[in-house]
């Protein structure tokens, strides 16, 4: 299919993920980021820099959200220690804090900008990039054609392709073909999905593993860390991680069934979405249930039941404090979280049964002992009792886990292999640049 063509199919459509929506999808997108993104630097949306191109070669790398921002710090680290200037944009506010703060100066971070003609060129037009590594599956048509018209390569790093955007995509094959064909390079999660790239019309596509699983845990401020865990002392503690909608519930449920068989117990409820903890916090207490904010500051005290962990970019602190979590949009949502960063931190593993997105990660998981799937809220109960009855059975689970991710490690290595053609011309040419 020829580009004029699919540019016309293109023109009333928007493909992310797979997903087909209308147009007005892509405002509907864009009104759902309000509250996750920031207003000072809302012109980024529409392709509108908030800084200088600097000189030299510049690689455009795009994360959408918090977990895809994790997975390639590890490899544009790698990109600036060759030298080469990279331009990292992110769909939200926790993205672009995730990327400050792992990253620092090292990188120019920028909001995406909305997959329309006007915003993508004017991004585009102002940075050139040389190349542009996009993370996971953010597929968005007018940014890879724009891309495509202007000779620019692009490379799909840890790429994977759920089962609702595999379905989608091949009703539309035209499409995903006159989309993929674009991509010079799919560097894939999965033997699964690099078997999908391919059927929808992807050359070449390379395995490598997930990413995620290349990168160092969740940092925690150590002192924060110490101040909580004198706080708790030795009461049993479980958390319940990444919920969605729902899952809180079913946490503070969990909690009023065991808190009677176990004198103290803490639970610590970690939202996927910190904006949504004020209503929370309203419906824990009027269950009657103790809440410790963390954003308010608010200390554990001998009646506290929840620590609501309603911060941003402290998951490493929240799973520092227990060694059981339920990793959530996996009960009353669809597709899981990551469950990688709990078992780098010796955490026993438990989810619901929709992981979907995650499915290599968590099978590895269940087959070495690591992890558990639960169907419903009293399998999830009586598996937080079990761990916390048994400390042989709980560490058996953890160290498990911790070995599994280890040897799952590699992806990275392989991803900067199939990168290597592309970077490799842009290092000498910062470095001939660089000696004038």
């Amino acid at each position: 299919m020829s580009e004029r063509w699919a540019r016309a199919l293109l023109s009333s459509y928007r493909l992310a993920g797979g997903a087909v929506y209308p147009l007005i999808g892509t405002y509907v997108a864009w009104r759902a980021s309000k509250g996750k993104e920031d207003r000072t630097r809302r012109r980024e949306r529409y392709g509108l820099a908030g800084r200088e191109r600097p000189s030299g070669p510049v690689i455009w790398v795009h994360a959408a959200s918090v977990g895809e921002t994790i997975a390639v710090v590890p490899l544009v680290q790698h990109i600036v220690g060759y030298g080469v200037n990279v331009v990292l944009t992110t769909g939200t506010v926790t993205s672009a804090h995730v990327a400050e703060e792992r990253l620092g100066k090292g990188v120019i971070h920028q909001y995406v900008p909305l997959d329309l003609k006007p915003a993508v060129s004017r991004f585009l037009d102002h940075w050139q990039p040389d190349l542009a590594i996009i993370a996971e599956s953010e597929i968005w048509p007018m940014t890879i054609l724009e891309l495509g018209s202007r000779r620019v390569p692009q490379v799909l790093v840890n790429g994977r392709l759920s089962d609702r955007s595999f379905k989608s995509w091949k009703k539309r094959a035209y499409l995903a073909e006159a989309l993929f064909e674009n991509l010079a390079h799919v560097v894939a999660q999965s033997e699964a999905d690099g078997e999908r790239f391919q059927a929808l019309g992807a050359r070449p596509v390379t395995v490598s593993g997930n990413l995620k699983v290349d990168t160092v845990p969740p940092p925690a401020e150590e002192k924060a860390l110490a101040s909580l865990q004198r706080q708790i002392g030795r009461r049993p503690t479980w958390a319940a991680v990444s919920t969605h909608d729902g899952e809180e519930a079913v946490a503070a449920e969990v909690h009023a069934m065991l808190r009677g068989r176990h004198r103290g117990l803490i639970t610590i409820i970690v939202p996927r979405h910190p904006e949504r903890t004020d209503a929370i916090a309203a419906q824990f207490t009027a269950r009657g249930l103790n809440v410790a904010r963390r954003s308010a500051g608010a200390k554990v005290t001998a009646d506290t039941d929840i620590l609501l962990g309603d911060t941003i970019g402290e998951m490493g602190l929240y799973l520092r404090l227990t060694e059981i979590a339920f990793v959530g949009r996996s009960l009353t949502s669809e597709g899981g979280q990551n469950p990688l960063e709990p078992a780098m931190l010796d955490t026993a593993v438990l989810a619901g049964r929709n992981v979907q997105n995650f499915r290599e990660a968590y099978q590895r998981l269940i087959d070495s002992g690591g992890a558990k799937l639960v169907r419903d809220r009293d399998m999830l109960a009586g598996a937080v009792n079990f761990l916390l009855v048994n400390e042989v059975a709980r560490h058996e689970m953890m160290a498990a886990g911790a070995a599994t991710v280890d040897q799952m490690r590699g992806a990275l290595a392989i991803t900067l292999r199939a990168l290597e053609p592309f970077i490799q011309p842009l290092v000498v040419k910062a470095r001939l640049e660089g000696s004038r």
